[in-house]
């Protein structure tokens, strides 16, 4: 049974996901469908979880301060909605779960920087970005569509 439902998680697993740890302030592309069109929206924070690290199922939990107020937001790694999901700074933590930052404010809320290779850490996943470059492409044909019948109607 056990091995019946690995064979199905494969299936739907990303060949290559970033290994974005508690303590990290990194950036996830996220696929928005409004309507009709999709666009790439970025939410950028720290990580304050990281749950099931090697299941289908593993999700980060990021938080971030958005006009004032901070805002969390959970990922599924392996959604097809996440497209990319950088590491920008790693921080020297000692706890798996950081849900102590929700009390801080200001200041306090700052975690000491830990040297790390960007670019190992980053491998870039070329499926993931193509598929960033098409939703770009068919957003400005779409924009350069309206301009030119919004041109026509003057």
């Amino acid at each position: 049974m056990f091995q019946l439902i690995q064979q199905i998680e494969a299936k739907y697993r990303k060949p290559r996901v970033v290994d974005a740890r508690t303590g990290d302030t990194v950036r996830v592309h996220q696929k928005i469908k409004e309507g009709n069109k999709e666009r790439v929206q970025i939410f950028e924070g720290l990580v304050i979880r990281t749950d099931r690290k090697n299941s289908l199922t593993s999700r980060i939990t990021v938080r971030r301060l958005a006009s004032g107020v901070w805002v969390e937001k959970s990922f599924l790694l392996h959604s097809p909605l996440v497209l990319k999901v950088e590491v920008t700074k790693r921080s020297k933590i000692r706890r798996n779960y950081l849900t102590y930052m929700r009390d801080r404010t200001g200041k306090s809320t700052r975690l000491q920087a830990v040297d790390f290779d960007k670019a190992k850490v980053n491998r870039a996943n070329k499926a993931a970005e193509e598929e960033e470059a098409h939703i770009k492409e068919v957003a400005t044909a779409e924009h350069e569509k309206e301009a030119a019948k919004a041109k026509k109607k003057k």
